[in-house]
């Protein structure tokens, strides 16, 4: 049976999450007076990243609210004492930094139209709802997906089967009528593969590819490779491009 669905990962696949992270990030700590205090934007940037993985598994796991663990996340970076109100207020700037430098990939907006007729549309992310319905309104492609699916409100997350099947379930579809887009190999393309799905890892830096793969997730380094993988249908190997 043909694929019907694409579902798809959004940061770092759809959305340019790693370019909008580091360059809202400069532009914040330098506003704030903050640059020296790390070093380096990358020292800055991995400290960030480490301490918000933390904080939104507490979120998820049900310790804290959503507003608790953005508050917890600032206080922790600055390593002070702040209010509830103090830490908002950082955030907000932060925020305003960082969605100044928001944008889709290239290759989003076409590969999105060539499938539009053929295929339905759909979004799983390992964040939640609030988040990401935001970030595709703001981006101009919200209407583009039937449903947005994130692990926050599921109660599980990638690589587990069952966020896939619950993806797969809100289209009304089997697994093998699906296929998935994500940008990390684990997390997204093996999880999906093994959830029985069609799995798809875009990877646009070549230089991360290596090896030949006869099984598992196809891989890709632009999504204009999209199409061409959902009408041959297989399960298995990657394109001739990375012989």
């Amino acid at each position: 049976m043909s694929i019907r669905a694409v579902v798809w990962d959004v940061d770092d696949t759809l959305f340019d999450y790693t370019t909008a992270d580091r360059a809202g990030m400069r532009a914040h700590l330098a506003a704030e007076g903050l640059l020296d205090g790390f070093g380096s934007v990358e020292t800055a940037l991995a400290r960030w990243r480490e301490i918000t993985d933390l904080q939104w598994a507490r979120y998820a796991a049900g310790e804290i609210s959503f507003e608790g663990q953005r508050r917890d996340r600032v206080r922790v970076f600055l390593g002070r004492d702040l209010t509830d109100d103090q830490a908002d207020a950082w955030f907000r700037r932060y925020r305003e930094h960082y969605e100044a430098a928001w944008a889709l990939f290239p290759d989003v907006l076409p590969v999105l139209d060539a499938l539009a007729a053929s295929h339905r549309h759909a979004v799983l992310s390992n964040s939640s709802v609030h988040v990401q319905e935001h970030k595709l309104r703001t981006l101009g492609v919200r209407d583009r997906f039937e449903a947005v699916l994130c692990a926050a409100e599921l109660g599980v997350s990638k690589p587990d089967a069952r966020a896939f099947r619950a993806a797969c379930d809100a289209l009304g579809l089997a697994t093998h009528q699906v296929a998935y887009v994500g940008d990390h190999p684990e997390i997204d393309g093996r999880g999906a593969a093994e959830a029985g799905l069609l799995s798809v890892w875009i990877c646009r830096d070549t230089a991360l590819i290596s090896g030949d793969a006869t099984e598992g997730p196809h891989r890709i380094s632009s999504l204009a490779e999209l199409p061409a993988i959902l009408r041959a249908d297989t399960r298995f190997g990657a394109p001739s491009t990375f012989r």
